[in-house]
């Protein structure tokens, strides 16, 4: 497989990983301030572990777009 496949691939992991973290966090938001707060407080914890594997696609993103364009 090549850096451009893999590049399409990991976009689009990268587009899922973006909507399952704005459903996560809609339904943070509805438990917030609740009695079930504890769930909102988790599900915030799990919207910021989307939120850092997406920053690290990113990263990854970017070095293999930085390996296609030296070769």
């Amino acid at each position: 497989m090549s850096a451009s496949s893999h590049q399409a691939e990991l976009s689009s992991v990268r587009s899922l990983l973006e909507e399952l973290r704005g459903r996560v966090e809609a339904i943070a938001v509805r438990y917030q301030g609740t009695p079930d707060s504890a769930v909102a407080a988790e599900l915030f914890e799990a919207d910021r572990a989307l939120t850092s594997a997406g920053r690290t696609i990113d990263r990854a993103l970017t070095a293999l777009s930085e390996l296609a364009g030296s070769q």
